[in-house]
């Protein structure tokens, strides 16, 4: 059920807003990634100068979310979601009228820091506004945002450049972020009770929060689950480009076909879940993973038209089991919402990045056995660890 109702906005509303702001990370990265090349011929800059304005990005959202989440518990989610808001419209018109790149790399650091308060406190919102089925049910759709967004927003970059300039693809980012600014003005502040501390001990909640077994072991063995997702996101350019022979074209519909599976993976979870427990359908999930992980090991290198479909089986496997693993460590926290959801989206940004790391270092004829061994490992390692400890008396099961 939902706590109280917007004055304003309708359910269906503030969950498409919800949806909006949980897709802030992969919008401004994986959006402005075909557009790469035209940054480093218009500024004549190397390579590695202007992927700092990725990996910049990165860490600075990273900071963000875990400074944001716990102060809105403090300020409130609206406050804290506003001033987010009007730092990452401006960092992005920035972005958009840079002419060097380290104006480019400066702006992005503070666009990655504001979106980092759209992320962690969308999250915080959920809890607050809605308890039970209807909790999972609207993590669903905000997880299926999240986890489509990155699959869908190169191939949409791609477009755009052939019709303007990439600064087009910031001044897009702006009018997003203004969009969502305009919409959070007439929101209805949803936390209840905010923390009476300073500023220093909001933020020391953290570490609360780490110290609760339920959560902190719950949460390392979710995270997990960006690592297939992600270390695919990494390769794939590679995999189907470079591997495979595929044109620019073909690829796109290659790697579109995953963003079907992560879309499907948590509106199927709202379907099964009517039959099947949440703890069942987790344990499946990660089944699924290990058994795709090793159909892709064995037989990925042979053909796209068997990894492409090893790889959507694990990708389906990896949405389905967001929105109850996000139920799950949620309902761990009585208090403190905003900290765990900083540390939830924390963490699963960090293991995104570390597997887009690792198979970075695989050479191009390596790529797809290592992507089947992560997810080996992570299915079989994490299937066990969940069987362990999912029945523990320290395990708050969602309610």
């Amino acid at each position: 059920m939902m706590h109280k109702k917007q004055r304003f906005f309708g359910d269906r509303s503030i969950i498409a807003m919800l949806a909006l702001l949980s897709a802030f990370p992969p919008l401004s990265t994986d959006l402005y990634l075909p557009a790469l090349p035209h940054v480093m011929e218009e500024f004549n800059a190397g390579q590695t100068l202007v992927n700092l304005s990725l990996s910049l990005f990165l860490i600075s959202f990273s900071l963000g979310i875990l400074i944001w989440g716990p102060i809105s518990e403090k300020y409130g989610r609206k406050p804290i979601l506003l001033t987010g808001l009007v730092l990452y419209t401006l960092s992005s018109a920035v972005c958009a009228m840079s002419t060097n790149v380290t104006t480019l790399i400066v702006a992005r650091i503070f666009q990655g820091f504001g979106g980092g308060a759209g992320s962690a406190v969308a999250t915080a919102m959920v809890k607050d506004m809605y308890t039970g089925r209807k909790r999972e049910s609207v993590l669903a759709v905000v997880m299926a945002m999240v986890i489509v967004a990155p699959v869908v927003a190169p191939v949409a970059g791609a477009q755009i450049l052939k019709f303007v300039s990439w600064h087009a693809i910031y001044w897009i980012l702006a009018g997003v972020g203004l969009f969502s600014f305009c919409l959070s003005l007439i929101l209805d502040e949803p936390l209840e009770t905010r923390y009476p501390g300073s500023v220093f001990h909001a933020l020391g909640r953290l570490g609360v929060v780490m110290k609760n077994p339920g959560f902190s072991i719950l949460l390392m063995l979710f995270s997990m689950v960006s690592l297939p997702i992600m270390t695919f996101i990494g390769a794939s350019a590679f995999i189907y480009i470079q591997g495979f022979g595929m044109d620019e074209q073909t690829y796109s519909y290659f790697f579109g076909l995953n963003a079907l599976g992560a879309l499907a993976g948590p509106l199927t979870y709202i379907q099964i879940s009517r039959w099947f427990s949440p703890g069942n359908i987790i344990s499946g999930s990660f089944a699924c993973m290990a058994l795709s992980g090793s159909f892709i090991f064995m037989q990925g290198s042979a053909s796209p038209f068997l990894f492409a479909p090893g790889m959507l089986a694990t990708t389906l496997a990896c949405s389905l089991m967001r929105p109850p693993s996000a139920n799950l460590l949620l309902s761990q926290q009585d208090e403190d919402t905003g900290s765990a959801a900083a540390l939830i989206n924390f963490m699963a940004m960090f293991m995104g990045s570390l597997g887009m790391f690792l198979i970075s270092l695989k050479a191009v004829e390596d790529l797809i056995p290592s992507l089947g061994l992560i997810q080996i490992t992570i299915g079989v390692v994490c299937s066990g660890l969940w069987l362990i400890i999912r029945k523990r008396s320290f395990i708050r099961q969602a309610g």
